[in-house]
Parts: structure tokens; sequence; C-alpha cells
């Protein structure tokens, strides 16, 4: 219990004292279910990039993105994780203020507190890549709704690299 406040407390303090460029713009809950069979949730902040990239002529398509930086608790692997992860966001639908969809890809890192999950999965090591895909909606207060899946792995950096993924449903509050 006392490695999750430590971990949960380092990553708030860090978003409490980073620079104002990087402003709060919203928080993420999710729970989602892994390929061992158990369940995960996490809590999330994001910060959103400081333009869009790119939008296309018409104005119907626009990429943005943001950082993600997230902690997770998986439930009965005996473990936590906390990542930071950039995200890009491929948006449809002209910025009119209604609801629009998106698809998402990002990778970045996650550092888990065990290596060796509950004895079912060797990841080799504490540090692992983390690649997600999603989908979802925009609402017009800037919340959203979506899927995420994530794949976790160290890439052959130590062995074994058993990796584990997760599936899961996120709400994200606009800030």
């Amino acid at each position: 219990m006392r490695n999750k406040g430590l971990m949960l407390g380092s990553m708030l303090s860090v978003m409490a004292f980073s620079s104002p460029v990087f402003a709060l713009d919203g928080l993420t809950l999710e729970a989602g279910h892994t390929n061992e069979s158990t369940d995960a949730y996490r809590l999330a902040a994001q910060f959103e990039f400081a333009s869009e990239m790119w939008r296309s002529d018409g104005g119907a398509v626009a990429l943005d993105g943001y950082w993600d930086a997230g902690y997770t608790y998986w439930n009965d692997l005996d473990t936590q994780s906390i990542s930071l992860t950039p995200m890009f966001r491929l948006q449809f639908g002209p910025d009119n203020g209604g609801v629009t969809p998106f698809l998402e890809a990002g990778i970045g890192a996650a550092l888990f507190s065990e290596s060796n999950l509950d004895d079912r999965r060797d990841l080799g090591s504490n540090f692992q890549f983390e690649d997600r895909i999603g989908a979802g909606l925009r609402f017009a207060s800037g919340s959203e709704l979506g899927l995420r899946y994530y794949h976790y792995s160290n890439a052959g950096i130590e062995q074994p690299n058993q990796g584990i993924n997760k599936a899961a449903l996120y709400y994200r509050f606009a800030i």
C-alpha cells in the first residue's frame, strides 16, 4: 500500500510543479480488462499540445494531440504502473460544437512496480513501452467517451518479454 501512495504522490508532485506551459486540460477515469482475465483501473491527466498539427482543406479532418500521464492499478496482479505517452488524435467532422468522432494512437513509456505479475506473467523488466490505440467521441464540452487497447512490452530489452494487453473503456473530464 505504501508503494501505491509513493508512486501516485510522486506523479502528482511532478505534475503540480511542472511549467505552466503544461496546463492541465483533462482528467481520465478508465476501467479495463487484461489478457490475464483481471481488471485494471487507471487515473490519468492530459496536457494538450500547444496547437493543431494539421487540418484538411475543407476543415473536416484535423490532427492534434496531447501528453497523457497516468497511474494504473492492476487488480489481482500485485502491481501498479505509471506512464507518460504522447497521443496523436485524428478528429473527423467540422469543429462546430457538436459530437466529434476520433481515432488516437501513441507510444510511450511505463514503469511497473513489479515485473513478475503474480507468478502469471513475467514482463522481464519494470520498464515497458506502452503502445495504445483508441476510438471515441468528443463532446462540445471537451469531455470524451471512448475505447482503448493497450500493449505493454519491453521490446526485447530484457528476457523474458511476455508483455501484457488491456482493453478499456474511459471517460475524460475536460478541465
